[in-house]
């Protein structure tokens, strides 16, 4: 079974800005809400250490391997619980710069696997507020540093 969350938002910041926070792993205990920790190198093949916290939810550690970095655009990973085919998830952040100066936030994750089905109701719900939750935590740093800039 496959599932697909999809989430964006406009931030009043450059692509660069962005890209500073989401690529800075050790910085996220001190913004985001939804992945509470992170540690590890933002470069493919390389595996994190990223510790989540759903709204409602348990939180969880998982050690998922980078597998795309096109810097100031593009950072993606795969992580699995257990061996492939179990529960597999593709995150993934895309960054688009918007015609004001801004960035569009495109945060998405490609759900697989056998245990997708009985977990769908917490990834609709608790899994999906926690992008939102993030999004607008990554959006309200952004614009503040963005606008400390100017």
């Amino acid at each position: 079974m496959q599932h697909q969350l999809d989430t964006n938002i406009d931030i009043d910041a450059p692509p660069s800005t962005v890209w500073e926070i989401l690529s800075d792993l050790n910085g996220y205990a001190e913004w985001n809400p939804f992945i509470v920790s992170s540690s590890g190198d933002v470069a493919v093949g390389e595996k994190l250490n990223n510790r989540l916290q759903p709204p409602g939810g348990k939180a969880m550690t998982f050690r998922p391997t980078v597998t795309e970095v096109d810097a100031g655009h593009t950072f993606e990973w795969l992580g699995r619980l257990g061996v492939p085919g179990i529960f597999d998830g593709r995150h993934r952040f895309e960054l688009e710069a918007t015609p004001s100066g801004g960035t569009r936030l495109n945060h998405s994750e490609q759900l697989s696997g056998v245990l997708v089905r009985f977990m769908r109701r917490s990834l609709d719900t608790q899994t999906l507020q926690g992008f939102q939750d993030m999004n607008v935590a990554l959006k309200d740093l952004a614009e503040a540093r963005a606008g400390s800039a100017s």
